[in-house]
């Protein structure tokens, strides 16, 4: 039960720190589609997403009035859809964007591939048919898995992921390659996370799933500011208080969407995710711990200790905390990483080195159009290795500007935000990538 203090709080964290709901995210298990004439896979998908997610756009409106907690987005997942074995994945790819706009929803993620060790023929013609299938839609956002602690990184998945960003980003050119900012690669990406892009509705999921992600950047900040000069045990404490009160708001929504909907409660992810504005930003959030600026010495402490506190706080506040759950540093996104990316004190190195204990990984992130393919291959490769040898997810959400270079910046609007171009090292990977094969599991990866 919740007293009259608690709220109170409550409603000050949403009036006044920008506490929302950021997404409900249904998951839907697209496998039911598969039996039957290939010529009418399309038309199956199509169908089964608008007959089960018709109502998830109203319902979340109706939580939303009633218990007056903002919920930003709805969005749905689906199977990963290399598994359907479609022959046209582009025309899978636009039947999706089709659903997605008849039920209202934002994003649709899942026009996914999971190649950790290895390529089938499907997975192999739906990654090379991402660029032409995020270019010619609005709302299907993709992501593949390249991946994991247990089988090691496939470096031939690796090295086609570089070729295909620097082709959707040159077939956006015209919106500084907006299609890469629908594209995520991930190492061990997880199989209920509720954000775009990378999300998807994994193998060990149910028929279908509501998902939820909570996020209040601007409430921990606001609570920080009520213990400056405390030792860090106090900070990671209030941060722990301050968390569960975020997931007890989501674990609310989630169980509601879930009962007026039908469909199993699956997890809340409580994700600190920004927005490009101000009063919810994370780097602000590590500047109040004492740096002068988000990618100084002592940024990856401090960001170690806010993902860490935030983690335990909520897997008190809920049975199924689940997802990414942690701090997000996705750079466009983020009003103070703006800033600090304009100073030059949050570099590429800098971001990769906070990737080791951040919740996901390298996040919206503009670099010069020029950047050759093995470079954006290397970068991916290094972030599948620090997943890979730490088992937690990692990821890569890059934007090669097409026409742009640092001093520049591109600017995508709303929740993505806009970004400077930040410089890659001009020293060649080419021979390092050209290589292939995989690289072996770590020797912890032998656990049985």
């Amino acid at each position: 039960m919740l007293n009259a203090s608690e709220i109170l709080q409550t409603l000050r964290m949403i009036d006044q720190n920008k506490l929302d709901v950021r997404t409900i995210t249904m998951g839907i298990n697209l496998m039911p589609c598969v039996p039957g004439p290939e010529e009418g896979l399309c038309d199956r998908v199509y169908d089964r997403i608008t007959a089960q997610a018709e109502k998830l756009v109203p319902t979340g409106e109706q939580i939303e009035r009633e218990f007056g907690i903002p919920i930003v987005n709805k969005r749905i997942s689906v199977t990963p859809a290399a598994l359907l074995g479609a022959r046209d994945p582009v025309a899978l790819g636009r039947a999706l964007d089709r659903a997605a706009k008849a039920v209202g929803v934002n994003f649709l993620g899942g026009f996914s591939a999971l190649v950790h060790k290895a390529m089938t023929r499907a997975d192999e013609a739906l990654i090379r048919a991402i660029p032409e299938t995020l270019a010619t839609t609005d709302v299907v956002c993709s992501s593949v898995n390249v991946g994991t602690t247990k089988a090691g990184i496939n470096m031939d998945a690796v090295r086609l992921m570089g070729e295909v960003i620097k082709d959707a980003a040159a077939r956006t050119a015209d919106q500084d390659g907006f299609a890469c900012a629908k594209l995520v690669v991930f190492a061990n990406a997880v199989e209920d996370n509720p954000f775009m892009a990378g999300a998807f509705h994994g193998v060990g999921e149910g028929d279908a799933a509501i998902n939820v992600g909570v996020s209040g950047p601007g409430v921990v900040k606001a609570a920080l500011e009520e213990c400056r000069g405390e030792p860090f045990d106090v900070v990671a404490e209030t941060i722990k208080r301050t968390a569960f009160k975020i997931t007890r708001v989501g674990q609310l929504v989630a169980r509601e969407a879930s009962r007026r909907l039908d469909v199993p409660f699956g997890i809340v992810d409580l994700s600190l995710a920004p927005t490009p504005t101000m009063g919810d930003s994370v780097a602000h959030i590590l500047e109040e711990m004492g740096l002068e600026v988000t990618g100084t010495h002592g940024t990856t402490a401090a960001l170690a200790l806010l993902n860490d506190a935030v983690k335990k706080g909520g897997v008190m506040a809920s049975s199924h905390v689940g997802g990414l759950s942690g701090a997000f540093i996705p750079v466009s996104e983020d009003i103070g990483m703006i800033e600090a990316a304009n100073r030059g004190t949050l570099t590429l190195d800098k971001l990769e080195a906070m990737t080791c204990v951040c919740s996901v990984g390298l996040d919206m992130i503009a670099i010069p159009g020029d950047t050759p393919a093995e470079t954006i291959s290397a970068i991916i490769a290094d972030e599948a290795a620090i997943g890979m040898i730490n088992q937690k997810t990692t990821a890569v959400r890059i934007i090669p500007a097409p026409g742009k270079t640092v001093g520049d910046s591109v600017v995508f609007g709303g929740l993505l935000g806009e970004a400077p171009i930040i410089p890659v090292h001009k020293e060649s990977s080419r021979d390092f990538i050209a290589r292939g094969g995989r690289i072996p599991a770590p020797i912890h990866s032998l656990r049985n």
